[in-house]
């Protein structure tokens, strides 16, 4: 299993928010408060939207820990050791950090738009600082996915 932790945040001249990125980079971190607890953090690039896109993974020497790309009717994860299919980017990314992460939300998010999720709250107070801060209640377990942006 794959987990994921950090931060990330879109370039933006003069702190002003684009509506229109659709490529961010930086860190990020999944904490789980599973049995035993899980997190993990990497440096990431995104691009895309919910529909279509890719999430590289890289530790912090720079060596790819995954990929996961997706597009409608299909999704795919590529790490060192092989592909996964799966039908769904929300599959995928469930699949690979052990958390129902709302894909969708999460682009939405990023641009600043906070979109209602049933089961999780976002704080987007420090996005233009280049932070986001997303947890889950339910469904439990819990989890805290924290996003720092490159500037």
């Amino acid at each position: 299993m794959l987990v994921i932790a950090g931060c990330a945040s879109p370039v933006r001249p003069g702190g002003q928010k684009d509506q229109e990125t659709s490529s961010w980079s930086g860190r990020m971190g999944l904490t789980v408060a599973s049995e035993p607890p899980q997190s993990f953090s990497a440096a990431f690039a995104l691009t895309g939207d919910a529909a279509a896109g890719e999430l590289t993974l890289t530790s912090p020497l720079g060596s790819t820990l995954a990929v996961l790309r997706w597009r409608p009717g299909g999704a795919v994860l590529v790490q060192p050791d092989g592909e996964q299919h799966y039908e769904s980017v929300d599959r995928l990314v469930e699949q690979a950090t052990g958390a129902a992460i709302p894909v969708q939300a999460l682009f939405a998010w990023l641009r600043g738009r906070p979109e209602q999720v049933p089961g999780w709250q976002v704080d987007l107070s420090q996005l233009d600082d280049g932070r986001l801060v997303a947890n889950r209640q339910m469904p439990l377990p819990t989890a805290v996915l924290r996003l720092v942006l490159e500037r």
